[in-house]
């Protein structure tokens, strides 16, 4: 099957282009500037984006993926796609080790049917100090042996574990992780400068949500941030909702790192798309209000309700960035974090055509997933 987009704004790493875009058999086989060939697809001049990928969610539409279960993380994934990501990796919680290897093997199999992008363990070799949402009776030392448990349980789709570089035994883990294919993040964590770069030197290469569950930034006492900030091994992540991170903050991170380093994650829980409520994060109840989620005990942030296109938006808004630059921090970097920056990520020829349709004020109207309409604009 052949489909041509035409008269759209295609979202280019290189600029914004009138022009087309053909996709067969789930790719794009050519990227046009100008009138189409034939007919096609008319978008009216609406602007074409990558599909998103979020490599940091822990749910949506009343579902959570920590819990393991699989037709709601079906309804979770399938919420996100509605609002443009295309590609997402279920981000667990810090958990027992039965839980945590039951809901690794029971979303594998949603890795094995192209639901998911693989499975991220947030915890549990984090800081009791800045569990944040987690639950500090499930945190415990970094193991190898344990570690090596939960990869085995994910069965080949363990994308990436958050651990603090600090912890004793975290960077054996670090370096197991990293010699396993798996991305080890570094976060949740207290660990000093100098501790933060050993991290980095033993294979970390991610800073999970940058900022949140770690030391402020200090003059006389860098701590995390600036490490992971400045060393060009390391991909940031930010929460762009505006409540996790106030925009001069992401345009601080951005403008330090670049839109090579730098990605936007929604670390969104079971109340996205549902509304204020009270829901479960892992074993911590949490309550969302005006769409603010934080623990019930204590008040702690506890994930987010954003979506991806909402942070994109915000990207191009509060934040001041170009619709290119805002499309590589929610598409091309995160894809390259994963691995798969050579099928998805940028609108290019032989890529999967994972596409997002936005109106002039950057609301979703249509979304497509190698080839095929989730969404069909009208």
């Amino acid at each position: 099957m052949s489909i041509t987009l035409a008269d759209a704004r295609v979202v280019t790493p290189d600029g914004v282009h009138d022009g087309w875009l053909t996709i067969e058999d789930g790719r794009i086989t050519h990227v046009g500037r100008g009138n189409a060939p034939g007919n096609g697809h008319r978008l009216s001049g609406r602007y074409v984006v990558p599909g998103f990928v979020d490599v940091h969610n822990h749910g949506g539409a009343g579902a959570s993926f920590p819990s393991g279960d699989q037709e709601g993380a079906r309804r979770a994934a399938g919420f996100h796609a509605g609002h443009g990501t295309t590609t997402v990796v279920a981000s667990l919680v810090s958990g027992s080790h039965d839980d945590l290897t039951r809901a690794a093997a029971a979303l594998a199999d949603l890795c094995d049917d192209g639901v998911l992008a693989g499975v991220h363990f947030e915890g549990p070799y984090i800081a009791r100090s800045r569990c944040g949402a987690h639950d500090p009776a499930q945190l415990r030392p970094p193991s190898r042996s344990e570690f090596a448990e939960l990869v085995k349980a994910g069965r080949g789709h363990a994308r990436m574990l958050t651990v603090a570089a600090e912890l004793p035994g975290a960077l054996d883990v670090i370096r197991d992780a990293a010699a396993a294919g798996v991305i080890a993040a570094i976060g949740h964590s207290d660990a000093t400068y100098e501790q933060t770069l050993a991290g980095i030197d033993a294979g970390g290469t991610v800073a999970t949500h940058l900022y949140n569950a770690m030391p402020a930034l200090h003059h006389r006492d860098p701590g995390p941030i600036a490490a992971l900030l400045a060393d060009e091994r390391v991909t940031v992540e930010l929460i762009n909702d505006g409540v996790h991170v106030h925009p001069a903050m992401v345009r601080l991170a951005y403008e330090v790192a670049g839109a090579g380093r730098t990605a936007l994650v929604t670390d969104a829980m079971a109340a996205t798309g549902v509304g204020d409520g009270t829901y479960v994060l892992g074993t911590m109840e949490v309550t969302v209000a005006g769409g603010v989620a934080r623990l019930v005990d204590g008040g702690a942030i506890a994930g987010s309700t954003l979506t991806m296109d909402v942070a994109f938006r915000r990207a191009v808004r509060l934040v001041g960035l170009s619709l290119p630059e805002a499309a590589r921090i929610t598409s091309l970097t995160p894809a390259r974090i994963l691995g798969l920056d050579h099928r998805i990520g940028s609108i290019a020829v032989g890529k999967d055509a994972d596409l997002v349709v936005l109106s002039e004020e950057l609301e979703v109207e249509g979304v497509m997933r190698r080839g095929a309409w989730l969404t069909e604009p009208r």
